[in-house]
């Protein structure tokens, strides 16, 4: 599992790079002017963050600006409440508190938990939000360049568990000290899924929330018709080279990786993505892609198959909206696994990942 979210998605849009610029792309006159804004507003989860919202018709400038700035409203709205980076953050002071004392939360924190919950179990524990003291343990290992000792992840697995927390109705209460709850896999899409919403709710005919390269679009692109997204290379060490590209609207996708995340530790590689029911590294996908009908379902099965691998891909229930591609291998020796539907989602064939000629500086 994840410590931190690897940005692996590139959208194909010429108005996702550039700050406040506004375009109009004249459509018939039956249907009048399309007008589209996008922003990139700093310092949004500690990432590159790109909103795009496009209107139609006599108020679409109004309608664009006022979708921006609702849709940066609710991202930063999520993030105060369940960012472990910010200390009075709702999910910070549940992990700091003692056991048995109930910790009040939001419904936007307690819908989150009880969703990271469900997926829990839907993924077989390879998701698993409440083994924060574990992957906070690899962290430190990594930054000291020391591996943790048998009795150090022993400890941190017996803090770890949903048994150590009561969901109620309006706040959590836990039953150990130092259980803690990382968010860090869901939230993010979370947030993507709140700011969708909200531009929906001015009335755009179409929008992109693009926060870390996990993405939730819906309706029309500024030229009128889906939006493109890029899938990256995991082996691309200049970021240039692609797997394909995704046409969608009304979807979200989300890629996980091990391919820029990762420490060393007596000359050793180990990939920053935790294996939950063993609290060991897990290295042998070096991409996933995941595209679901939300950002926040998306970025938790991106999660999981990180650990779960091929296997993991008989777990999605086919009826669900669910489609993944997973990046197997080496370089030199990969292959790729994907759902069913997957290809159906593509403009065009994949590409096989070319191995790079020199691995990025670290």
């Amino acid at each position: 599992m994840k410590l931190r979210r690897i940005t692996s998605v590139l959208v194909f849009l010429f108005a996702s790079l550039l700050v406040a610029l506004l375009i109009r792309h004249a459509l018939s006159p039956r249907t009048g002017e399309l007008v589209a804004l996008s922003t990139q507003p700093p310092g949004v989860m500690g990432t590159q963050c790109a909103l795009t919202a496009v209107a139609a018709g006599p108020e679409g400038q109004r309608r664009v600006s006022n979708a921006l700035t609702d849709a940066e409203s609710a991202l930063r709205r999520v993030e105060a409440r369940m960012s472990t980076y910010i200390r009075l953050s709702e999910l910070s002071v549940l992990n700091a508190a003692e056991a048995g004392r109930t910790v009040p939360l939001s419904a936007l924190t307690m819908d989150v938990l009880r969703l990271a919950k469900r997926l829990h179990g839907r993924t077989g524990g390879a998701f698993d939000a409440t083994c924060l003291p574990v992957f906070e343990l690899w962290g430190r290992a990594g930054k000291a360049k020391r591996l943790p000792t048998d009795a150090e992840l022993a400890a941190a697995r017996a803090a770890c568990g949903w048994e150590q927390f009561d969901l109620l109705g309006g706040g959590v209460r836990k039953s150990a000290g130092k259980a803690a709850v990382g968010l860090g896999g869901l939230a993010k899409g979370f947030a993507i899924d709140r700011a969708a919403e909200a531009m929906l709710r001015t009335g755009c005919a179409g929008g992109l929330v693009d926060v870390g390269g996990d993405i939730r679009c819906f309706g029309r692109s500024p030229r009128g018709g889906r939006w493109r997204v890029a899938i990256r290379s995991p082996f691309s060490p200049g970021g240039g080279e692609f797997l394909g590209t995704l046409e969608l609207t009304d979807r979200a996708v989300c890629t996980s990786g091990n391919y820029e995340r990762y420490s060393l530790i007596d000359g050793k590689r180990y990939s920053h993505i935790i294996d939950p029911r063993t609290a060991r590294p897990v290295d042998f996908a070096p991409s996933v892609t995941v595209v679901a009908p939300t950002a926040a379902v998306a970025d938790g099965w991106a999660t999981a198959l990180s650990v779960l691998g091929e296997a993991g891909l008989e777990r999605i229930d086919p009826n669900s909206g669910i489609e993944a591609l997973i990046v197997i291998g080496s370089p030199d020796d990969c292959r790729l696994a994907q759902t069913p539907g997957f290809s159906k989602l593509l403009g065009g064939p994949m590409s096989m990942p070319a191995a790079p000629t020199s691995r990025p500086a670290r």
